[in-house]
This record gives structure tokens, C-alpha cells and sequence, in this order.
């Protein structure tokens, strides 16, 4: 256990001292490492592919689904997508220096809002070898140093991707230590990370629920993070039908498997007999199963009948949890019962009720006639993000580069003391 910890906390000062020298780094110099970096994930494809066979190998030996499975897989596609997001995060605007504001106190004392890194960041996430780029790429832009853990399924691509990121960013310039992975398998070594508050300024956890209330639980340092993702749509009666269909079609099976897609369907009881006989086949047809409540299923009786746990369930699954509501306070109240402040969704040409959702719907990101899946960072035309925040703090919502930084003020004088 001692042995984890003095491996854990080396990598923690290491790290501490790359921030430093990566925060002074110029623009120009951490874009041409970034650019580096996307060479050369095409330039050694060939190993970072050989270390992912091992990894699906030894999944497909201990029974890992076959989702899982796809999510670890690195084949050619997978790297270009990789090379593609460093390139992107390179032609990204560099938050760092960034001028927030500006102001002159009567005394003469020039005030400046800049922004700053934030120093070292923590990722921690499951089997997603593509987490390891698009994390290490958005930290080094934002001039943060950062210590990555992967899932043990991904052991050896991840090992092999943070190798050669590192390499080839040292061999550009940056500092040696801007990229490390915590190569121990153990979970103690995880345990020991999050326990590195003099080394470590932020953790960041993606994936499953249980992991992130795991991270929430054994941390002393803060936690940017979101719990699930128990998105709604809400159909007013006001709403187009047509629209209606498309967006609730889009929201649950364009992509079920992420955050942002939605799990429950509210619809008002005015439009619901005409609105959930034609919105059923449509989605029967994409493959989504349909859980209704007594009034739904009253309407389409072939749906299946929802219990108390369907209600604030994440599905991830091509699954639909489908209510019959009075009216808008109804669909709001039961969105702040069972929500998780993700993104929530009306449908709506009655402006006056989407204003009021929108303003009164406490979640990360709202939306008046359109998707709950533009809830990203590169939908939003923030380009790449490291991930999705519901909390209550700096960060709320993609975590693009600027919600990287934090600020520090400067002030220039000349020669005024205090009274």
C-alpha cells in the first residue's frame, strides 16, 4: 500500500512542477505540440491498434459485453477521430490571458480580471482509451498539467496513447510531466489520488453513476462532475406535432447510450391522444421500447407498464419512460422531482409556457424546440469538451477550455499604500 501511495504522490509532483512551466508556455508553442500529437497517433497507428487487440482480447475472455467492447476499440476510424480532435482543440482559441475585465479605482489602481490555469486536473474514467487524448489535449491547451486513469480495460491502449502524447509533447517542447497515466491497475491507487490535495487542484470524473458517487465519496480535493443524465421532453399542448415527433425521436434514439439523451417523455393530456399514437411506431420502429403510465397506456395500449423505478431512471438503452401530465406545472414538478438537472427539453408554440420552462426548469441546459443532444460542447460552438457539469459552481454544463481556467486579478499602481 505504501508503494502505491509514494507512486501516486511522484506523479502528483511531478505534475505540480509541469504546471508551472506549462502555464508560461505561448500559444503558438502548446498548439505545435497539439499538432505533434495528431501526426503521430496516425504515424504509429499500428502499436497503439496491436496494444488495443490485447485489451479486447482479454475483455472478450472475461465476458465484457459487447458494448463495452466497442466503446474500448481503437481501429483506424477511431484513430482519425483521435487525430481529428487534437487538430481541433489546436485551432481552438487559448482561453489562458484571456482579459474578463477592466476597470480604474479613483485612487489610480488599474484592475484587470485575467484568466489563469487552474493547475493540475485529475481525469478519472472508465473503458474509454479516446478520453485519454481529448483529456490530455484540452488540459494542455488550457496550460494545465494532468494525471489520467483509465478503466483497467483499457490498460494497455491507454498506456500506449499516454506514451506517445507524452513523448511527442516533450519532443515539442512542453514540459515532460504535462501528461501522466496512472499505469498501477490497483483501486487503492485511485483511492491514493484522490487523496493528493497538495498536489492535485481538480478532479474530473466520467462515467457511470457509480464511479462518480465512488470519486464524490473518497475525495479531499474538489470534484467537477455530473451524477446522470435523467433528461426530459416535454410536449405542450401548444406543440407542433410534426416537430414533436422529430425531436423526441432525435432526443431518445439518435444516440441512446450518452447523457444527453432523454429517458422520460411528458405529455400534456390535451395533445396526448393525438400526439402518442403517432409518435409510437415511429419510435417501435428505431427499436425503443415504450414504459406508459395508466393515462398512456390508455392511449396506446401495447406500451409496457411503468413502475415507481422508471421514474429519474437512466436508462442509456433504447428504453422510454412515457407520462400523461394536467399542464405545465405538473411536467416542471415532476422534472424537479426526478431530474438530474441535465437537460430538459419543450416542445412548444406557446411562447409564454416555453419562457417559463425555460426560466424556471433548474437544469444545465434548457431547450425551446430542439434536441436534448445539442447539450455539448461542440454543438454549442465551444468545440471540444472534457465533459458535462450539473453543479452548482464555476463550471455548469460542457466543460470546454474556458471552464479549464479560473481568473486571478492584476493590479498596477503607482505607489498608492492603503489609508
Amino acid at each position: 500500500m505504501r508503494a502505491i501511495r509514494n507512486y501516486v504522490e511522484d506523479l502528483g509532483r511531478r505534475a505540480r512542477a509541469a504546471a508551472a512551466a506549462l502555464a508560461r508556455l505561448s500559444t503558438e508553442a502548446k498548439n505545435a505540440a497539439l499538432l505533434a500529437m495528431a501526426e503521430a497517433v496516425v504515424r504509429e497507428a499500428a502499436s497503439l491498434e496491436a496494444a488495443n487487440r490485447l485489451d479486447l482480447e482479454a475483455a472478450e475472455r472475461a465476458g465484457v459485453s459487447p458494448a463495452v467492447r466497442q466503446r474500448l476499440r481503437l481501429d483506424g476510424a477511431a484513430l482519425a477521430g483521435i487525430r481529428d480532435g487534437l487538430r481541433q482543440v489546436a485551432a481552438l482559441p487559448d482561453p489562458v490571458g484571456e482579459l474578463l475585465g477592466e476597470w480604474e479605482r479613483p485612487n489610480g489602481l488599474r484592475i484587470s480580471k485575467v484568466r489563469v490555469p487552474i493547475g493540475v486536473i485529475a481525469m478519472i474514467y472508465e473503458a474509454r482509451p479516446n478520453v485519454t487524448p481529448d483529456a490530455a489535449a484540452l488540459c494542455v491547451k488550457s496550460g494545465n498539467a494532468v494525471i489520467l486513469r483509465g478503466g483497467r480495460e483499457a490498460l494497455r491502449s491507454n498506456i500506449a496513447l499516454a506514451r506517445l502524447l507524452r513523448e511527442t509533447s516533450a519532443a515539442s517542447g512542453l514540459p515532460a510531466d504535462s501528461i501522466q497515466l496512472v499505469e498501477r491497475p490497483e483501486h487503492e491507487a485511485v483511492d491514493e489520488l484522490l487523496t493528493l490535495n497538495e498536489w492535485i487542484d481538480l478532479v474530473i470524473p466520467r462515467g457511470g453513476e457509480a464511479l462518480i458517487r465512488k470519486v464524490v465519496e473518497r475525495s479531499t480535493i474538489p470534484v467537477i462532475k455530473h451524477y446522470r443524465g435523467v433528461c426530459h421532453v416535454y410536449v405542450d399542448r401548444s406543440a407542433e406535432l410534426e416537430m414533436a415527433e422529430r425531436i423526441v425521436v432525435n432526443a431518445k434514439a439518435q444516440k441512446p447510450a450518452v447523457c444527453n439523451a432523454a429517458e422520460t417523455l411528458l405529455v400534456h393530456e390535451e395533445i396526448a391522444p393525438a400526439f402518442l399514437p403517432r409518435l409510437a411506431p415511429l419510435l417501435a420502429a428505431r427499436g425503443v421500447e415504450l414504459r406508459g403510465d395508466a393515462a398512456a397506456r390508455a392511449i396506446v395500449p401495447e406500451m409496457a407498464e411503468a413502475t415507481g423505478s422508471d421514474w429519474g431512471r437512466e436508462y442509456l438503452d433504447l428504453i422510454l419512460a412515457v407520462r400523461v401530465v394536467k399542464d405545465l406545472d405538473e411536467a416542471e414538478a415532476h422534472i424537479a422531482r426526478y431530474g438530474s438537472q441535465h437537460s430538459d427539453a419543450i416542445v412548444a408554440e406557446d411562447r409564454e409556457a416555453a419562457e417559463r420552462f425555460l426560466r424556471e426548469v433548474d437544469s444545465s441546459a434548457v431547450f425551446w424546440n430542439a434536441s436534448t443532444r445539442f447539450n455539448d460542447g461542440g454543438q454549442f460552438g465551444m468545440g471540444a469538451e472534457i465533459g458535462i457539469s450539473t453543479d452548482r459552481i464555476h463550471a455548469r454544463g460542457p466543460m470546454a477550455l474556458p471552464e479549464l481556467t479560473i481568473y486571478k486579478y492584476v493590479v498596477r499602481g503607482a505607489g498608492q499604500v492603503r489609508d
